[in-house]
């Protein structure tokens, strides 16, 4: 499979995508084409759906290190149900937060490391990864212990909520590394990229023997491990619509590359919060950030700027790379951008979107447990919120819900949203969190983050 960078058509072949992240141009990678088979072939289970999909898209790795990845994946994901469907309330709950940290995340992050450390080559691999709450936990998690790899984590010190805190700020492995931000996701997110991007801080940490990667959904590894739970919901409930709470667009990205792939998915819905960027842009084809940020009960999706859409930008273009190029300069320099018409009325035939607010929220996950019994977290309550208020399920076709988090990672919101405790079963890796000791407490101004990048390079090179 080639991949090429959205900005500048260079390429890459899967493995070289994943060592390297971000795209030398700046941009990402997308692989050059996708197809669907006549048919999609019968995907049992979620290792199933995860070789089917490594083969059609990680065929540059050997057989013998996709399947150490998948085996990776279930042994982390004990259950023999890794991902659960659950019906509720008329709806199809994909239960993406069985992993050791509560969040889809878990999913591609099991398997990640597979795959770095076979790109790697026996290279020390720095890996940056910016995080709004999830990612980093998950990205600790995934690559704690791992030879040849540092995690350098950096997280808003204000937001969070505190369970997604201390699964920061408490493993104690000495190649992970949590770093508090005096800024938000954003912050992180461009200076994680801009170090990409940054000639000289690259080759300080080479002369180290030191090269930069990430865990984020910008690279390649983390995107395409997540398409693998779409086709086994294909697989398992044929046509369906889809909604997913949306931060950095990756999820939602991952389940339109699954309908590239032969997946019988109908509309796509983007749920946002009053961070509402995503919302706006499907809704209207401009994609304009503004200046308001919003601290909301659902932190993982309190973004402004999403990584991803570049990539959908790359297909509703029809891999046009100039202009996608002019597209982000646009952002660059005006702040926003507004997609031709051609590309808007492809982005209208199968993307909807919508908002949840705080109190909207909090009302979904009540009005959810008195229908069904069933408890969301806040950034499902979103989804099945917008969802709703869309009237969704429609036109007799199933909507599957991408349920993103385990409620066990928000019990103030939950405490708020039901005036009881309703959280009696914490998963073991939930049970005594509280009780480990904080050995992460490092906090650094968003300009401080390219010398903590040079110091961990530095000690670990």
């Amino acid at each position: 499979m080639q991949y090429v960078s959205t900005r500048k058509g260079l390429k890459a072949n899967a493995v070289d995508t994943v060592f390297q992240g971000l795209a030398p141009d700046g941009g990402l990678y997308v692989p050059e084409s996708v197809s669907a088979k006549e048919a999609l072939p019968p995907l049992a289970t979620l290792g199933a759906a995860e070789e089917y999909v490594l083969a059609e898209l990680f065929g540059d790795f050997p057989a013998s290190v996709r399947s150490e990845a998948v085996a990776r994946l279930l042994s982390r994901f004990p259950s023999p149900e890794p991902v659960p469907i659950v019906e509720a309330d008329g709806m199809h709950i994909l239960e993406l937060f069985h992993g050791r940290t509560g969040a889809f995340k878990d999913v591609a992050l099991s398997m990640l490391p597979v795959f770095m450390r076979h790109a790697a080559k026996g290279r020390r691999v720095l890996i940056l990864t910016a995080t709004s709450g999830d990612t980093g936990s998950a990205a600790m998690q995934g690559f704690a212990g791992v030879e040849g790899t540092e995690v350098a984590v950096f997280f808003p010190n204000v937001g969070t909520s505190e369970i997604q805190r201390l699964q920061m700020t408490t493993p104690s492995d000495a190649n992970v590394h949590a770093i508090a931000i005096k800024g938000n996701f954003d912050d992180a997110q461009a200076a994680v990229k801009r170090i990409f991007a940054d000639e000289a801080l690259n080759a300080e940490a080479a002369e180290k023997g030191v090269a930069l990667s990430s865990a984020n959904s910008i690279n390649t590894g983390r995107l395409v491990p997540q398409i693998g739970y779409y086709m086994l919901a294909a697989s398992r409930l044929g046509a369906f619509d889809v909604v997913v709470p949306s931060g950095n667009f990756g999820n939602l990205l991952a389940a339109y590359y699954a309908k590239r792939l032969g997946a019988p998915i109908g509309k796509f819905i983007c749920a946002s919060n009053v961070n509402d960027v995503l919302a706006r842009f499907v809704k209207t084809g401009v994609y304009d950030p503004g200046d308001k940020f919003t601290v909301t009960n659902s932190p993982s999706m309190d973004i402004r700027k999403s990584s991803n859409v570049e990539r959908l930008l790359w297909l509703l273009n029809d891999g046009d790379c100039s202009e996608v190029a002019r597209l982000m300069d646009d952002l660059a320099k005006k702040g926003r951008y507004e997609l031709n018409a051609r590309a808007k009325a492809r982005l209208f035939a199968e993307f909807e979107g919508g908002v949840a607010t705080p109190e909207e929220t909090e009302e979904e996950m009540r009005r959810m447990k008195s229908a069904s019994g069933y408890i969301l977290d806040p950034h499902t309550a979103v989804a099945t919120h917008v969802a709703r208020a869309l009237g969704h399920p429609r036109n007799g076709r199933r909507l599957v819900v991408a349920a993103t988090a385990t409620p066990y990672k928000f019990p103030e919101t939950c405490q708020r949203a039901f005036g009881e405790d309703v959280l009696v079963d914490p998963p073991p890796s939930f049970r005594d969190l509280k009780t480990l000791p904080v050995v992460q407490n490092k906090v650094v101004e968003v300009a401080g983050i390219d010398a903590a990048v040079r110091e961990l390079a530095d000690v670990r090179g």
